[in-house]
């Protein structure tokens, strides 16, 4: 089974793609890494419980309150297991580079990502009994996390101008206000230093199938385009008799991932060494 790791950053149509590719004619199983973080921290979870204790005693409107319809009128939530996170509330307290916020942001993740992969597990190996030629990792952090590594493919959707960045971003949303909207794109690696890091996926090499960079400063048909493209020579390079091999055969299997794995690892590596630290460096 392919792993394909889609990314990008915010504002650059990384969901468009998502959606796309999820959707027919590809119709690839997707699994969302947002998603499952929200999962990760629901009422009642270990991460919920974390958070709560690590970022209530100073953050008063951490959880929302019982009068939000989400809680349902609940004082501990709709389910007895408390009330739902106050989302915006807690991305006001990580998001940002001061030195508290960058702090608080990897006491977050800390929290997050190991339950987030744990999910992230179980389903692709859900996906690989169930004989899927592919499937869809849509992680917005997937070079910082190191999740990179994983993937047989990495497409990364990006834009030429930052200018295109924040525009699609205030008009998405009108709440933030221009520091916020700031702030939460200067607390992602630049897009364009991913598209870098996808490319050297290639080694040079056009027809590698490695990475691919998908750069969305046009219409959305310009970027369904460039998906179609993309898809088309992934698929001519995971032929359907391959992926039925490694489902009958999971010791074949399991020697090709880790193969994969050890030279996706040893590339990151030597581009880290060449690139600097800046994605080495896990970010919200």
């Amino acid at each position: 089974m392919r792993v394909i790791g889609l990314t990008g950053s915010i504002a650059t149509g990384k969901s468009t793609c998502s959606q796309t590719l999820s959707s027919p004619p590809y119709s690839l199983p997707l699994i969302d890494a947002d998603l499952l973080a929200r999962k990760a921290v629901e009422p009642g979870t270990w991460g919920y419980r974390r958070i709560v204790s690590t970022f209530g005693p100073t953050t008063p409107d951490l959880l929302l309150p019982a009068s939000d319809p989400l809680s349902e009128g609940r004082e501990n939530g709709p389910n007895g297991k408390g009330r739902p996170l106050n989302r915006p509330a807690l991305g006001r307290r990580v998001f940002g580079n001061t030195e508290e916020r960058v702090k608080d942001r990897k006491k977050l993740n800390a929290i997050v990502h190991p339950a987030v992969r744990v999910l992230m597990a179980r389903a692709m190996l859900y996906y690989y009994l169930r004989g899927n030629w592919a499937v869809l990792l849509d992680i917005p952090l997937l070079f910082e996390s190191g999740l990179d590594i994983f993937c047989s493919t990495v497409i990364v959707v990006a834009v030429s101008d930052p200018k295109i960045q924040m525009e699609r971003l205030r008009a998405r949303d009108p709440h933030l206000s221009p520091e916020d909207a700031e702030n939460r794109v200067k607390s992602q690696v630049d897009v364009r230093e991913k598209a870098a890091r996808c490319e050297r996926r290639n080694h040079g090499k056009k027809d590698a199938c490695k990475g691919y960079v998908l750069y969305n400063d046009g219409s959305k048909e310009d970027l369904k385009v460039q998906i179609a493209d993309a898809i088309q020579n992934i698929r001519y390079g995971s032929p359907r008799w391959w992926s039925l091999l490694l489902l009958v055969c999971p010791p074949i299997a399991v020697g090709v991932t880790g193969w994969e794995v050890l030279w996706n690892w040893h590339a990151r590596r030597k581009t880290v060494q060449e690139r600097g630290q800046e994605l080495s460096k896990p970010k919200l």
